[in-house]
């Protein structure tokens, strides 16, 4: 039985675009998270397609969006041992942890937790805005992973660096006189702690 292709192992054919391809190898290094192996062999398989199509845009055979077309100005601008350099992975408890979301879930989770803090200004119910971050971040990051106990921790990590950065920025204000004494003397302090919130449901998983 003959070796499968890359395009075989990442479950696309060749005439797969970009995304398509980008997409199956994202899907498929989630399927088989904690497995080395599997998830080198998927990364192999996606670098081949990349040369493949750079093989075939010289040939000029296909166009590749300027996006994947570094690889040539990698060989030609950086020595070897740069080059290696680069190519060092993250690691892979870093890698577990952070997201690259599209730009459409960017702009989404971006338009949720800033609707909530434009609100925050007008009405004044703490509790009630951070309720309805909460659920917003656990919704976010379970879409994610599916995994809602991951979600429910990280949505509760952002709640509390945020009040933290929230109290702190409220001690300056007070010490500065812009502001009376008081935990949440103006809606200033909620924004930072749904924007550090956003954060953590927009680029975390």
């Amino acid at each position: 039985m003959s070796e499968p292709t890359p395009y075989e192992k990442l479950g696309v054919n060749d005439e797969a675009s970009f995304e398509e391809v980008r997409d199956a190898r994202d899907r498929l290094l989630r399927e088989h998270e904690g497995d080395e192996s599997q998830q080198e062999a998927i990364e192999l398989a996606y670098d081949a397609i990349l040369m493949d199509r750079l093989r075939a845009r010289k040939e000029g055979k296909i166009a590749v969006p300027d996006r994947i077309r570094y690889p040539e100005r990698l060989s030609t601008a950086i020595p070897a041992a740069l080059q290696n350099n680069a190519q060092r992975r993250a690691p892979s408890w870093l890698s577990k942890l952070l997201d690259t979301p599209k730009q459409k879930d960017i702009y989404i989770s971006l338009g949720v937790f800033a609707g909530l803090g434009a609100v925050s200004f007008f009405v004044s119910a703490a509790t009630t805005w951070l309720s309805f971050g909460l659920i917003a971040s656990v919704y976010l990051l379970t879409r994610k992973e599916n995994r809602f106990g991951r979600a429910l921790l990280i949505s509760l990590s952002g709640i509390t660096i945020g009040v933290l950065l929230a109290a702190l920025t409220n001690q300056v204000l007070v010490l500065s006189r812009l502001v009376g004494d008081g935990f949440f003397p103006s809606s200033i302090q909620m924004v930072i702690i749904l924007l550090v919130m956003w954060l953590h449901a927009c680029f975390l998983k």
